[in-house]
């Protein structure tokens, strides 16, 4: 039936097949009882056509649904068919010309089981085959030859366009279903990687939230807890001062923890403006903070990418700066954006000889997030600067300053 013969899916087809079961049986049914019925020729010859037809009926019991239920993927198998059923229907239409009617019983099964060629000519045959058989048979008059010859020519031309119509139809329908399905499988893989993009997204997401908050408030648990054995034996009341802080960094951590799972704002934030929280976080680090400029109210995600800057970079100058180094915290607001600047005077290093590890990494990836930007400048003895601008979208109205703590 098309270029590239395929096995049907028994979903669809079997369940449309029994309209050709149904059609094939009237017509055959209707070629029966004229062959029955008909007044010429005599009774022998007739009852020798219905036996023609009833062994066609047969061929296509045994044979036949079988071929065209598998849209002719077997060809020899539905030449075979086709070429007995032929057989079987020329001889009866030989013999009674009103048993032609057969034709529109097997000219649809030559254009459902053979490919477009071959079903031409297989349709050819069966319209040619019975009234060149009957007018030699036969023998009669010059004008029944004309007439069944014209009705012969019509009937080809007729069958041969529509089944070719149809089979272009088919095919289309083919191609859009097998579009389909391209879209459809196109469809869940897209879904499927935005699925894992996501996944990753959110991995990424949540190794940074950790990094900034929790890691980092494990690491100064563990400082704490070596610079309290340390005094617990000459110095009691810097062992408690610092037992009082791992105490408030125990809490602290407990928060962020909190606000993570339940998706919240860092706890720094929770209430305050970033200022404050700026200023609570420096406050546990030593260092000293300077606000320029007019502090706004800006949206949640540029506020929390400031803090978590501020955070990474505390907590990197605490850890490699040295115990001597000053650090200091600077939030500048100006017209279109927000710059955070923390520097240390300590030891400082060179980027080509220690490259940037995973939280100077982060933090780029977090104002990249904003369309900000994140820059660090070092060298040996010079100490460390990390500056953090975010762009702050035009008028955002001025919040009151709060008393630092």
């Amino acid at each position: 039936m098309s270029e590239a013969p395929r096995t049907r899916a028994k979903s669809m087809w079997d369940r449309g097949f029994l309209f050709w079961d149904c059609y094939f049986a009237v017509v055959w049914a209707g070629a029966l009882v004229l062959a029955l019925s008909a007044e010429a020729p005599d009774r022998a010859v007739r009852s020798a056509c219905v036996a023609l037809i009833v062994l066609l009926l047969a061929w296509y019991v045994a044979d036949g649904r079988a071929v065209l239920l598998t849209d002719g993927a077997d060809q020899r198998g539905t030449v075979r068919y086709l070429a007995v059923a032929t057989a079987l229907f020329a001889g009866a239409g030989i013999l009674v010309t009103e048993t032609r009617l057969l034709t529109f019983a097997l000219v649809p099964q030559c254009f459902i089981a053979l490919r477009l060629p071959r079903a031409v000519v297989a349709v050819t045959a069966i319209t040619v085959v019975p009234v060149a058989g009957w007018a030699l048979l036969w023998r009669p008059d010059a004008q029944d030859v004309f007439l069944n010859s014209v009705g012969a020519a019509v009937s080809l031309a007729f069958s041969t366009a529509i089944g070719t119509w149809i089979i272009r139809i088919i095919a289309q329908s083919q191609e859009r279903a097998d579009l389909i399905a391209e879209l459809q499988a196109s469809r869940e893989e897209v879904a499927r990687l935005s699925a894992e993009r996501g996944a990753l997204a959110e991995r990424e997401r949540m190794s940074r939230e950790i990094h900034d908050t929790l890691a980092q408030g494990f690491t100064s648990l563990l400082m704490l807890v070596q610079a309290v054995e340390a005094e617990l034996d000459r110095d009691v009341g810097t062992a408690r001062r610092h037992l009082d802080l791992m105490q408030a960094t125990a809490r602290q951590n407990l928060a962020e923890a909190r606000a993570l799972v339940a998706g919240r704002a860092p706890a720094d934030l929770d209430g305050g403006s970033l200022p404050d929280a700026v200023r609570r976080l420096a406050a546990r680090h030593g260092a000293a903070v300077t606000v320029t400029g007019t502090a706004a109210a800006l949206p949640p995600a540029l506020e929390v990418v400031a803090l978590r800057a501020c955070q990474e970079s505390l907590a990197n100058a605490a850890k490699h700066a040295g115990p001597a180094a000053a650090v200091s915290v600077a939030l500048t607001y100006t017209e279109g954006s927000l710059t955070l600047t923390v520097r240390d005077t300590g030891l400082g290093f060179d980027r080509k000889v220690r490259p940037e590890g995973f939280g100077l990494r982060g933090l780029r990836a977090r104002a990249a997030e904003v369309s900000g930007t994140a820059d660090v400048v070092s060298a040996p003895g010079e100490g460390t600067t990390v500056t953090v601008e975010l762009p702050v979208p035009e008028q955002s109205p001025p919040v009151p300053e709060r008393t630092p703590l």
